[in-house]
């Protein structure tokens, strides 16, 4: 299989991860409902980002934490929605 490939098929893994998510748990990336935390959605997403590089900082990046990995890139996409709809 090519590099192209296996960039093609990872990012059809993130967006299908990404649509499935978002179906599952509503817009609240990008429209958190603010019961508990009043943060704007960049700053919330930022936070999980923040939490997705400790686990990996903590507990590296092995066969237990690479879903982090995928969650890490996915939450970097969110963050660049959020900024481009600043």
């Amino acid at each position: 299989m090519s590099t192209r490939d296996k960039i093609e098929r990872k990012c059809d893994e993130l967006k299908s991860l990404l649509l499935s998510k978002n179906d599952a748990y509503g817009n609240a990336a990008l429209e958190p409902i603010g019961i508990f935390s009043q943060l704007e959605s960049g700053e919330s997403i930022k936070v999980r980002i923040d939490d997705k590089l400790s686990r990996i900082q903590n507990r590296g990046i092995n066969d237990n934490t690479e879903d982090t990995v995928m969650d890490l890139a996915g939450y970097l996409i969110l963050l660049m929605i959020s900024l481009g709809d600043e």
